[in-house]
């Protein structure tokens, strides 16, 4: 899967840290619509990364047209992202420990998790995937399956990069999970990640949501952390193999989208049972 490097450039008069943080904030809400879901700060820019089929530069430009920050304006540059692993440096450097709940430990292989007694272990060897459990959605998302009974069900996960849903469903006791990515490096690194955590019970399929169609059977639960287009475009076919009773947990998106997520849900015949934030990030669950 090839990619596009947006480069966006603030331009304004006193133009403080905290202005550029909210504005960079915004920026990211905004510019999701055009189909952007990684972002990186750097240099005093911001940068973002969008799979060249997704991305929409007519939603770009208007969504930035009229900037909600008086006296400041969004200017951005296109370039097509290195093949090569854009992504190398950070997952050189790897990233520290996490703990989640006190019941579940995210670590890469560079460094030293602590022990906590009970705690799920997962080992995360990130490799050009988004899902490493350092960002807000990912952290809400397996803070909320935590919550959840999952012994002896049948999981979904939904755009699944590094596979981190589907293992720490798999480590609490989900019978047999299908995870699917439209971009293949994601699908490598989820049955490499699976491997690493002794995991067997995850089958992992290229392509989007159409891939359901070769899927038979429903699912309890479908874990889905991807952008707010995506989840609305794919929703209905979502709904239509979960099974009764089912749960449906969504991230990936602001709080300010919130409202149109559980409009399609209810519309959908989906009830909302939670509804949690972390920072300007928010996390849904539904029920069938």
């Amino acid at each position: 899967m090839r990619y596009f490097q947006i480069k966006f450039h603030l331009e304004g008069e006193d133009i403080t840290p905290e202005k550029r943080a909210t504005a960079f904030d915004l920026t990211a809400a905004l510019s999701a619509s055009a189909g952007l879901e990684i972002f990186d700060e750097d240099g005093g820019d911001l940068t973002g990364y969008v799979q060249e089929d997704l991305f929409d530069k007519s939603v770009l430009e208007s969504v930035l047209a009229d900037f909600p920050m008086e006296g400041i304006t969004v200017n951005f540059d296109i370039s097509k992202a290195d093949y090569e692993d854009w992504n190398a440096p950070w997952e050189e450097a790897g990233f520290e420990p996490i703990v989640i709940d006190q019941r579940c430990v995210i670590h890469d292989m560079k460094h030293t998790p602590p022990s906590i007694d009970g705690a799920l272990d997962i080992v995360i060897d990130a490799r050009m995937a988004f899902g490493t459990g350092t960002h807000e959605t990912t952290q809400m998302m397996v803070g909320e399956l935590l919550r959840h009974d999952l012994e002896g069900k049948r999981v979904l996960d939904c755009g699944c990069g590094t596979g981190i849903l589907s293992i720490v469903a798999s480590k609490s006791g989900a019978s047999d999970i299908v995870a699917y990515d439209i971009d293949e490096w994601s699908v490598e690194n989820t049955e490499h990640n699976a491997r690493l955590n002794g995991v067997d019970n995850i089958e992992v399929l290229t392509g989007d949501v159409n891939v359901l169609s070769h899927v038979s059977g429903l699912f309890d639960y479908v874990l889905a952390n991807i952008n707010l287009n995506i989840l609305l475009a794919d929703m209905a076919s979502i709904r239509e193999v979960m099974a009764s009773g089912g749960h449906l947990l969504v991230s990936g998106f602001y709080t300010s989208d919130v409202e149109a997520l559980k409009a399609e849900a209810q519309r959908l015949g989906l009830t909302c049972q939670s509804s949690i934030s972390s920072g300007s990030w928010a996390m849904l669950s539904f029920s069938a």
